[in-house]
């Protein structure tokens, strides 16, 4: 019998808590990737909102999951106007 996932992370860690999490970087990865597309943004001037070097908006943009912790994204999430909802 094939075993069948709720999503991409839950297939790919055995820690649901580690699955969690990276469930919740990547969807605010792809908010503030979509923030600053919104904002029309340059990656500079994204790094600038974001107040982190233009090379970290580069890996956020190309979804670089393992550069990012949890309590940064939310940092840069607050930084970019995006509000909880």
């Amino acid at each position: 019998m094939i075993e069948q996932f709720d999503n991409v992370w839950d297939a790919l860690e055995d820690d649901p808590v580690h699955a969690e999490n990276l469930k919740l970087r990547s969807a605010l990865m792809i908010r503030i990737a979509e923030q600053i597309k919104v904002l029309n943004l340059t990656q500079k001037q994204a790094a600038e909102l974001l107040k982190i070097t233009q090379p970290r908006v580069s890996s956020l943009l190309n979804g670089k999951i393992n550069d990012f912790r949890l309590d940064s994204l939310v940092d840069m999430a607050h930084r970019s106007g995006l509000q909880h909802s």
